[in-house]
């Protein structure tokens, strides 16, 4: 049985601080690099991160990192790292890969070099003459090269974990969970408090929100690839999902709305809150910004509204900020977050942000607008 293990949560550029301090949380003691936080943890944090990283990519299993600058010196290294620990005699392992600023700059090649390593490495230790049979239970590698540093990972998640399972229905552009998590963490929101999405589309934000809101872990209703992992027992599994189901607070009231001018995204939004199991805790209506009211005080604002890509949609995005900055400026209690790759936010909305933040949505560069409102 292995007992520590070296992991590795991904993230999206930008969000790395994020994803550091929910590792924190969990109890371990992260190392931040750009699009990676690496950790030393048991083998339980494995299904751990797996159900509660909420903003992470996903989380892989770290085998080894050696240093390589030859064809001949990646299949040794590889065949040297102790592959029997992890992977069983009938593990499927297929292997991607990845270079960057490495002498080793052929994808394919390494990608075929570390499998003929694992397969001779796994064939000595297992016993096994022939062909390893690879039926069952999924052990992706990775060979990630770096500055011709060789990172061999097994991913531990399967699919990514902005796959929380509840999303059915979605619109054009979609907010990847993962991202709409960040930008409430991003946030000073408390449970307690009012939250408004008045660009809600598919109900992301909001549904992410409400999970927060109650600490439900966000992997909760989804398997994982490691699952089925020998060298994980059951147990392990069965205890993270009971400490998930104990720290869960279902009797925690939320006072959330989310607005959008179009009734069928209204719909989806109303279909993905039931499927995630949060239909009684957000309130949808379908309406424009202009008749958004306000009738409390130090409330939040949360929202991922269009952004005008399309040169002809600028006169509308322009004024959908207006629009909003004005009801906004009548209410100096409330704090608005807005995520939007227009350039010209700041002075359709007619303030300057208290911060802004650089975030990515998929490609596109973004600012997150942040202003803080003094509260009464």
């Amino acid at each position: 049985m292995t007992n520590n293990v070296t992991l590795i949560a991904t993230s999206a550029m930008g969000l790395e601080s994020i994803v550091a301090n929910e590792v924190r949380a969990l109890g371990y003691d992260p190392v931040v690099d750009n699009g990676r936080i690496m950790f030393e943890a048991p083998v339980s944090a494995i299904p751990r991160c797996n159900l509660w990283l909420r903003v992470a990519d996903r989380v892989k299993l770290v085998v080894g990192e050696p240093t390589v600058h030859t064809f001949d010196e990646l299949y040794e290294a590889t065949k040297a790292l102790p592959w029997e620990k992890f992977i069983p005699e009938e593990g499927i392992f297929p292997v991607v890969g990845k270079s960057h600023k490495s002498k080793l700059y052929s994808v394919s090649d390494c990608q075929a070099i570390v499998k003929k390593a694992i397969v001779d490495r796994l064939k000595l230790k297992h016993g096994v003459a022939h062909k390893m049979p690879e039926k069952e239970g999924m052990y992706k590698v990775e060979v990630a090269l770096l500055n011709d540093v060789a990172t061999l990972t097994i991913d531990t998640t399967g699919a990514g974990l902005h796959k929380r399972g509840y999303r059915i229905g979605q619109g054009e552009a979609p907010l990847r969970e993962t991202l709409a998590a960040a930008l409430v963490s991003l946030t000073n929101w408390r449970p307690d408090e009012p939250l408004i999405d008045p660009f809600c589309g598919s109900g992301t934000i909001l549904i992410e929100a409400a999970m927060i809101g109650q600490n439900i872990a966000p992997g909760f209703n989804r398997e994982f690839s490691s699952e089925d992992w020998q060298f994980i027992s059951a147990k392990l599994w069965d205890e993270a999902l009971d400490e998930a189901e104990q720290l869960a607070n279902y009797d925690q009231p939320l006072n959330i709305v989310g607005t959008d001018i179009d009734h069928k995204m209204i719909e989806i939004a109303q279909d993905n809150a039931l499927e995630a199991g949060l239909s009684d805790l957000i309130s949808w209506k379908q309406m424009q910004v202009s008749d958004l009211t306000l009738r409390e005080d130090n409330g939040y604002i949360i929202g991922n509204p269009p952004y005008g890509e399309r040169i002809k949609d600028a006169d509308y995005v322009r004024e959908l900020y207006r629009s909003l900055g004005t009801i906004m400026n009548n209410h100096p209690s409330w704090s608005v977050y807005i995520l939007t790759s227009f350039k010209e936010f700041e002075k359709a909305y007619g303030k300057k942000a208290t911060k802004r933040r650089k975030l990515f949505n998929g490609f596109i560069e973004t600012q997150y607008y942040q202003y803080f409102g003094k509260k009464v």
